[in-house]
């Protein structure tokens, strides 16, 4: 798998024009490549953006969260803990940049679908995949890792348990979480400060050409509830609080 990250003017808040900027920029693409994008250019680019001066961001930030835990009960109040669209996100997401908090896209997986068909418009390309990428803090480690947002394209999931493991034998029910693989090397490549790379061209990725046939109906979503969630015994008794998109 090749990843490409692909310099971009910077785009400035509250609103700027990202596909303008991306059709000046240096940006090839083939039939099967993978775009992975940042959401955050992608809200500049809608204007997603809300000015800093006279804003309590912590209102903000329950204002745009499904829910969310104080930061009192985060050791040194840095973050607060938020769930979006099925995804645990440190402060919903929302960033400072230029003088004002830079939200999520709009609708992410629709976001992802209309970039999704411009790309292919503007390249004349039929078999292009995205991912809409952000960065967040995993249990016990320190530092952050690349996850998607939303994907447009392709089959979120691959099933492991329809094949064999090295000996032949059943497998024993690992499935492939394609959008949070995909979405973790291109932000590593992308970097968190000022490289300014906020687009990566995945070229020869696994899985995402070629969607699965038969594959079970059981445990086969993308996202499901805490409740159901592995990790519950570590969600379930927090004090959640629901917020504003709730």
């Amino acid at each position: 798998m090749e990843l490409i990250p692909i310099h971009l003017e910077t785009l400035i808040p509250p609103k700027d024009n990202l596909l303008a900027k991306i059709k000046a920029s240096s940006l090839t693409l083939e039939e099967h490549d993978v775009v992975a994008i940042s959401s955050k250019v992608v809200a500049i680019g809608q204007g997603s953006c809300i000015p800093q001066e006279g804003v309590d961001q912590d209102a903000l930030i329950k204002e745009h969260a499904d829910e969310y835990l104080e930061r009192s009960l985060v050791p040194g109040g840095f973050v607060m803990h938020t769930i979006m669209g099925g995804t645990l996100i440190p402060n919903a997401g929302i960033d400072p940049f230029g003088g004002y908090y830079v939200l999520w896209p709009k609708d992410p997986k629709k976001t992802a679908e209309e970039l999704l068909a411009w790309f292919k418009q503007e390249y004349g390309l039929e078999h292009l995949y995205l991912v809409l990428t952000d960065s967040r803090s995993v249990f016990l480690r320190r530092g952050v890792i690349g996850m998607a947002v939303a994907w447009a394209g392709f089959e979120p999931v691959y099933d492991n348990r329809m094949r064999a493991d090295l000996l032949g034998e059943k497998s024993s029910g690992s499935q492939t979480n394609i959008p949070d693989a995909l979405a973790a090397a291109a932000v590593f490549v992308m970097g968190e400060a000022n490289e300014g790379t906020p687009l990566v061209r995945i070229r020869n990725a696994p899985y995402v050409a070629n969607p699965q046939t038969g594959r079970k109906e059981d445990f086969n979503t993308f996202t499901f509830s805490k409740e159901e969630d592995i990790f519950a015994p570590f969600m379930r008794d927090l004090p959640w609080k629901k917020g504003g998109q709730a």
